[in-house]
């Protein structure tokens, strides 16, 4: 699947940016759990916040095939980085898709610039797998609606400035989840303490508490009851982007331990002469082109809006976060007893790729989406 020049020309400019600005700071920013702000400020710089933004409203309106090669790139330098770009523009996608003209001009313009940085609020801490039984309401009152409930898993959730919230109008009717925008600052909304995470340490994942929280009518995205359908829309471009990032994770795994297996020596011979490690790259570089090819082909069926476009994502998520799994892991194998400790970069890399099979749905309900399509 050849790439038009300028998104050749994209990945490359993202490709150097990941290997001369985000992957120096990986180490350190997994180290102390902080998110490296510089670096997103640089991601700004090069248009990069304002992917899925209208260029109407100052975005770079990229294409489905462009949006998965900067995830892909983007990953390849520090997947936090790129799963808080991924969520952002989540976010921007939902105003994008659902607002109105106000609520466009009102917050896409600064959101492109990367400052206010989106969230998106979907899953609870007992409705995660299963949206539907959510059980924050926003229940309407007069010209605004007031908001209670509790969010869990939330990327962004201590930067974000701009929440896209999912909630129920009627506690008890599952049909009611509404789509709303939601700002950071209001009365009422208290974020958790960072979670303590196996991997993705930079990432600042949180739960959302909402406390009798008040917002103007106008806030809402999505007509009362539709806010579910919207998140499935939407979600199907977030799991394009997980697989990418998925490949973009594989892709630097591969590289690191090719670059080992060249340089470490054991019974007088480079450990990549032996016919056992190079049966391993051969596995781990197949399968990291086999999710590229799932994740490009899922890609520009969701911009021909072919009728599979759900399916071809779900199918690339499964696939991609799979194999990062195990590239990371043969990756660790092949560094041997470095690989084990947190010195190098592979063990942390080993420990990123396990949200890949989690976030976004699981691989679970990637199975279940792919049988759907198939059998129904």
């Amino acid at each position: 699947m050849e790439l038009t020049p300028e998104q050749e020309a994209i990945s490359e400019v993202v490709r150097d940016f990941a290997l001369e600005e985000i992957r120096p700071t990986a180490m350190e920013a997994d180290e102390t759990e902080t998110f490296p702000e510089d670096v997103w400020d640089g991601l700004a710089d090069l248009d990069l916040t304002g992917l899925t933004v209208p260029e109407a409203y100052g975005g770079y309106d990229a294409d489905p095939v462009t949006y998965a090669i900067v995830n892909e790139e983007v990953a390849y330098g520090m997947l936090a980085v790129a799963t808080a770009l991924s969520v952002h523009c989540l976010a921007t996608s939902c105003i994008a898709s659902f607002g109105d003209e106000d609520q466009k001009e009102r917050w896409l313009p600064e959101m492109a610039t990367g400052r206010p940085v989106g969230a998106f609020a979907l899953s609870e801490p007992h409705a995660g797998s299963n949206p539907a039984e959510m059980s924050t309401e926003a229940r309407r009152e007069g010209d605004e609606y007031v908001i209670n409930g509790d969010k869990q898993w939330i990327t962004n959730g201590q930067r974000a400035d701009v929440i896209i919230l999912f909630a129920k109008t009627d506690r008890n009717d599952p049909s009611t989840v509404t789509q709303f925008l939601v700002p950071g600052d209001v009365d009422g909304l208290t974020v958790g303490e960072k979670e303590d995470k196996l991997g993705l340490r930079a990432s600042d994942t949180t739960g959302l508490h909402f406390d009798d929280v008040r917002i103007p009518a106008e806030n809402r995205l999505t007509p009362e009851g539709r806010g579910l359908s919207a998140a499935f829309d939407i979600l199907t471009g977030g799991r394009i982007a997980i697989a990418a990032q998925s490949v973009g994770l594989s892709q630097s795994a591969l590289d690191i331990a090719l670059e080992y297996a060249g340089e470490r020596e054991q019974f007088d011979q480079p450990i990549g002469d032996f016919q056992s490690i190079r049966h391993k790259f051969a596995e781990m570089a197949t399968r990291t082109q086999a999710g590229r090819l799932l994740t490009r082909d899922a890609a520009r069926k969701r911009a021909a809006g072919a009728d599979d476009a759900a399916m071809a994502a779900s199918m690339a998520k499964y696939n991609a976060s799979e194999a990062a799994m195990f590239v990371t892991n043969e990756a660790v194998q092949i560094h041997g007893g470095y690989g084990y400790v947190t010195d190098g970069e592979v063990e942390r890399l080993y420990r990123d790729a396990k949200i890949t099979e989690i976030y976004e749905g699981t691989t679970e309900i990637q199975k279940k989406i792919i049988g759907r399509h198939l059998l129904e």
